[in-house]
């Protein structure tokens, strides 16, 4: 094992939404300090950090200024230009490594890596002209997704192409240079594995998460997963293989499509907590925030053990309109738990938030976090 960094020292974020927020409250809890790094001010990882730092990712003098001060550097979202995670290596630890985020950040590099590894992805092209999409929808067929190659998520930067007659607006409305076109995969569901990797190489996991998805957007979360226990065993093995071969130290989140006879085919990489584990930070012995903050470090892995099934919903910011959230309406319900990310403007579509329930089973937490997230929205008196 690497030389520990005691609890007292300060630990930087490159970006301030809501996973630093989460990981923030998570460091404190152990007794670090935490400094973040963004453009942007009063921001849901600033509102809980010791130090929030506002100055532009491009403005390297700043970003060694900012490492010079921490024991060791992470990252709370893969849109961290590469320059400035080199800068910041040239003052002091960054983990996961900033060549981990420069693979995943780009979906080309991303999926060539995993291609070229041996690992299960759809078949893809690249794309940097309507010729060559064109091309290419001839050898992939129809339907097929086309993406810009970088700086997408929740399902922007994508087009669904169901006849060759659209590649033209297809490719116009990306507005890239560089796109990929993935043939379309037949899914039964999407699932993710959370998993971390220590720097003496311990390996973690939190089983196998069940998404479900709403104009391309997480909604909710189940675990754990009901899959068949070979599809678990594959599925873990595949995300172990992934932070080994990525040398990862720290948290990544391998997202899964499931095929109706149980295949397993990678489709995006998050070197970071991710979305589908917000779950853990009220239903595990160790969230996956703080096993970000141990493996990064150098501290033993905590348990993963999940304490019953759970459910996380999102919340949105159009819950805000046209009232505001019935908070008490929806905590009247005794094993939900609510997590803002004070954000300071809702907006539709935007995450504001989520909501956990645990109960004896997956079922009843999905019943439960779903009906308190349709409380939300009551108008009427608070229970009494």
């Amino acid at each position: 094992m690497s030389r520990m960094i005691e609890p007292g020292a300060a630990i930087g974020v490159l970006g301030s939404g809501q996973l630093g927020r989460m990981f923030a409250i998570a460091a404190r809890k152990m007794g670090y300090r935490v400094h973040t790094y963004s453009p942007d001010d009063d921001t849901p990882t600033g509102q809980v950090a010791d130090l929030e730092v506002n100055a532009a990712y491009e403005d390297l003098d700043r970003v060694r200024e900012f490492a010079s001060n921490v024991k060791v550097v992470t990252f709370e979202f893969e849109n961290v230009p590469a320059a400035t995670t080199a800068a910041a290596a040239e003052r002091t630890i960054v983990r996961p490594r900033g060549e981990v985020l420069h693979v995943t950040q780009n979906r080309l590099r991303e999926k060539t890596f995993l291609q070229q590894s041996g690992f299960p992805v759809a078949p893809f092209r690249t794309v940097r002209s309507v010729t060559e999409l064109v091309a290419a929808l001839k050898e992939l067929g129809c339907p097929a997704v086309l993406k810009t190659a970088g700086w997408g998520y929740d399902g922007k930067g994508q087009a669904k192409i169901t006849d060759p007659s659209q590649a033209d607006a297809a490719w116009q409305g990306l507005n890239t240079s560089e796109g990929v076109l993935e043939g379309f995969i037949q899914f039964e569901r999407e699932v993710s594995v959370v998993a971390a990797r220590g720097s003496d190489g311990e390996f973690v996991h939190y089983g196998v998460i069940d998404n479900r998805h709403q104009n391309h957007i997480l909604d909710v979360s189940v675990a754990p997963a009901d899959v068949p226990a070979a599809v678990t065993k594959q599925a873990i093995e595949l995300a172990r293989e992934v932070l080994e071969k990525l040398d990862v130290v720290g948290v990544l989140c391998v997202e899964f499509f499931l095929t109706h006879n149980h295949q397993l085919i990678i489709n995006e990489l998050a070197p970071r907590p991710h979305n589908s584990g917000h779950l853990t930070f009220d239903a595990c012995v160790t969230s996956q925030f703080e096993q970000q903050l141990r493996a990064i470090c150098g501290l033993p892995l905590g348990s993963t053990e999940l304490l019953r099934p759970a459910a996380m919903a999102n919340l949105l910011g159009d819950l805000w309109f046209p009232n505001t959230p019935n908070w008490g309406r929806a905590l009247s319900i005794p094993d939900v738990k609510l997590n803002l990310y004070g954000k300071l403007a809702p907006r539709p579509g935007r995450k504001m938030g989520h909501l956990t329930a645990m109960a004896a089973t997956q079922q009843e937490a999905i019943e439960k976090v779903i009906r308190a997230r349709e409380l939300l929205a009551f108008v009427g008196e608070r229970p009494a």
